[in-house]
């Protein structure tokens, strides 16, 4: 087959690798709009799933991952001056340029085609391939080419966020809250390299208001931030990825959901065929898992047709339930009024339950005795299972909350 992937990030990349893995005979180009080693973002996170998953479909890869990955231990939660509340765990961490980096060598290795600074806008730019995958992230133009065919949704969501970098290495996953006059402001920080960690602001665009980002230049608005989190920081400082002269880049989280993820040769992959919040930190694993699954298909249906249909059916399906918990937990953050009154532990456990369908129907007080309850009475775990399909399939059947892009 000649294949072209519209975009070289994460998905688009690993198809690459795994179709020419399994037939070098096919042809496999990959166009990326940016020059190389540009990219956005800071770290990515994920955990042992991902690397089993890697390790079954192309061991150098998952070798070379786990090789390069920042191992972090643990959770917790810091409220103002308050004690820490923690909980055991790990997760991995890893820059997303070093990511890329590791997938385009194992790629060209394999003699894929890459080409930077290429931008492709319309399927008949590549009219000589056979399959054209957009992974051209979350404003795909080849997507808002058929939007209509795809039936795509976009919906803004309430909060406002922007991804920062630190120097300073969080070796716990670490959510630090802040109560303001103007409400509650946080991050998610967590550590991807030594001397390297990533710091995503978040607040209500009351709290944003109130604080006075809408009138702060780039370099006043890190300032701020960094007072706010002075205690968490420890004298380091933040940074971001925004071009010389432009504002701090704060951003409201888009989610894309597609109800058909094929027109003709064209089929859609990563970010171009659906996002999660990231505060769920799905991401980059759900647009590996992407890849893995249409280079199953292709590999296993002879019939183009048959193997994107395969593809989007089952991928959407597979996709509903973290997209249900990516729901429930952008929802969380956007009450998070709703539950910061509590004591450090009570709120840790709360936070930990934020995928919870039962959750918003419960007062926080109440649900959080429920909770600890049902770790110990067999009826009310029962009655969870029960409840939460129930639940989690009326929240799906809906549209997301916020507003349409």
């Amino acid at each position: 087959m000649r294949i072209v992937c519209v975009g070289g990030g994460p998905a688009g990349l690993y198809l690459a690798i795994l179709m020419k893995e399994r037939d070098r005979r096919h042809e496999v180009s990959i166009y990326e709009r940016n020059p190389a080693g540009v990219t956005e973002g800071w770290g990515v996170v994920f955990w042992d799933s991902l690397l089993d998953q890697l390790q079954a479909t192309d061991p150098p890869t998952a070798q070379a991952l786990a090789t390069s990955a920042f191992r972090w231990g643990g959770e917790q939660l810091v409220v103002g001056s308050a004690p820490p509340a923690a909980i055991r765990g790990h997760g991995y961490g890893i820059g997303r340029q070093r990511l890329l980096d590791l997938l385009l060598e194992r790629a060209l290795s394999l003699r894929v085609e890459v080409e930077f600074e290429h931008e492709v806008g319309d399927p008949a730019e590549v009219s000589d391939a056979d399959l054209v995958v957009a992974c051209d992230g979350v404003s795909s133009r080849l997507r808002e080419g058929h939007a209509d065919t795809f039936g795509t949704e976009l919906v803004r969501g309430r909060n406002r966020y922007v991804w920062l970098g630190t120097s300073k290495v969080f070796e716990v996953f670490t959510f630090p809250f802040v109560e303001t006059d103007a409400g509650w402001i946080w991050a998610h920080a967590y550590g991807y390299a030594d001397g390297a960690s990533t710091f995503i602001v978040e607040c209500s665009p009351e709290a944003w208001a109130g604080l006075g980002f809408a009138e702060l230049d780039h370099d006043d608005s890190l300032a701020l931030l960094e007072s706010l989190f002075e205690r968490q920081l420890d004298g380091h400082p933040l940074k971001s990825n925004a071009r010389p002269g432009a504002p701090l880049p704060w951003l409201f989280f888009r989610t894309v959901t597609n109800e058909r993820w094929h027109h003709g040769n064209l089929v859609l992959m990563g970010d171009a065929a659906h996002t999660t919040h990231f505060t769920i930190g799905s991401g980059t694993k759900l647009a590996l898992e992407d890849a893995i699954a249409l280079a199953a298909e292709l590999d296993s249906e002879s019939d183009l047709s048959a193997a994107l249909e395969n593809y989007g059916r089952r991928r959407r399906e597979a996709l509903r339930p973290a997209q249900t918990d990516a729901r429930f937990s952008a929802r969380w953050f956007e009450q998070v009024e709703r539950y910061g009154g509590h004591d450090p532990e009570r709120f840790f456990a709360l936070l930990r339950e934020r995928r919870s369908p039962l959750l918003p129907s419960f007062p926080p007080g109440a649900y959080y005795q429920l909770h600890r309850a049902t770790h110990d009475v067999e009826t009310l775990r029962r009655l969870r299972r029960w409840a939460a399909p129930v639940i989690k399939g009326a929240y799906a059947a809906r549209p997301g909350r916020g507003t349409r892009a």
